[in-house]
């Protein structure tokens, strides 16, 4: 695809039988040739876009104390509060701080995997009940809008709508990072979050409107992903490349650093399935599997066949505290 922005896709158009086959067609096409988009007709009102904004804003007003109580080196499931620097990507700090809010379960007490640690509890603020409240309303509503996307996903490669249903029925492994992308200090600090494709599912992300840094990789090189108000900026991930044989793309995205003076919050959802799951297979129709490119090869960035595996490696890499805090055995094994 030839793009200067990403295309716009109204999901809404998915429950009209007079316009469910055009949409299906088009987010097909849009996410074999770019992998980027903005979704709209999602059906999520304005205020709960403007409540999550607002609430994110609160954490991180906090004084340092209350944020670093919740650390995630506090944590072996990697939950909680990361602080500015604290996250790398391909090694490289990224310049953010965040907190990271899962599925809220009981840790396992004995592990028969290394990715069973992932599951756990969050870690909140005391001071702020209502980021627990708000952030698990988010939680459901995009899971509903995942579920969705998905089912369209499959019945627009001639699967049956429930296709990849299996892998996410039983204790799927979704979550939120609440970020927020300071100034950048000094011309040492290169980048908000260097280039990567997801490891997952699909990401429904909501970057604060006015701001601006998110860049995706296109033919055309890279492009500017500007917010807009209440609307989604979806990608896939790795996993829904590895299904589809490369017909569908995981894209190459970055944040840039933010600009002396700005400041700007971005909240995005992983959509992912339960740790001991692998998406199923897609047999292409003849006509789609022609155009499969196969699956994206990175050295930095080996895939494995259950989504847990893929995930844990990530957050080895990505939070060396936790790491070298929690896992020493595994410090520079991923």
């Amino acid at each position: 695809m030839t793009a200067k922005q990403l295309p716009i896709l109204d999901l809404s158009l998915a429950d009209d039988p007079a316009t469910a086959e055009q949409f299906r067609e088009e987010l097909r096409r849009v996410t074999h040739e770019i992998g980027f988009f903005y979704l709209t007709g999602h059906g999520i009102p304005a205020e709960d876009f403007a409540q999550i904004l607002e609430v994110s804003q609160k954490f991180f007003d906090l004084p340092e104390e209350e944020k670093l109580a919740i650390e995630n080196t506090h944590s072996k499931h990697f939950r909680g509060y990361t602080r500015t620097g604290g996250e790398h990507t391909r090694g490289v700090v990224d310049w953010r701080e965040q907190i990271d809010i899962g599925a809220d379960r009981p840790a396992i007490a004995e592990p028969e995997h290394d990715y069973d640690n992932l599951r756990g509890p969050n870690q909140y603020p005391e001071s702020l009940p209502e980021l627990k409240t708000i952030t698990d309303s988010w939680f459901k509503q995009l899971t509903e809008v995942g579920d969705k996307l998905l089912s369209e996903w499959a019945l627009s490669l001639g699967q049956p709508a429930d296709h990849f249903a299996p892998a996410f029925a039983n204790e799927p492994e979704s979550f939120i990072k609440i970020v927020r992308y300071p100034a950048a200090e000094d011309d040492s600090v290169t980048q908000g979050v260097g280039e990567h494709r997801d490891s997952g599912t699909l990401t429904l992300l909501y970057p604060q409107p006015g701001t601006s840094g998110l860049q995706v990789l296109t033919a055309d090189g890279w492009i500017d992903a500007d917010p807009i108000e209440n609307t989604f900026i979806v990608n896939i991930g790795k996993l829904l490349e590895v299904a589809t044989d490369g017909y569908l793309k995981a894209t190459l995205h970055r944040v840039l650093p933010t600009k002396p003076g700005e400041d700007r919050i971005s909240v995005p959802f992983f959509y992912n399935p339960a740790l001991s799951a692998q998406l199923p297979a897609v047999t292409l129709p003849p006509g789609l599997a022609s155009k499969a490119r196969g699956v994206s090869v990175d050295e930095l960035d080996v895939l494995h066949t259950v989504y847990g595996d893929n995930a844990f490696a990530s957050r080895l890499r990505s939070h060396p505290n936790v790491t070298e805090k929690h896992y020493p055995h595994l410090a520079g094994a991923q």
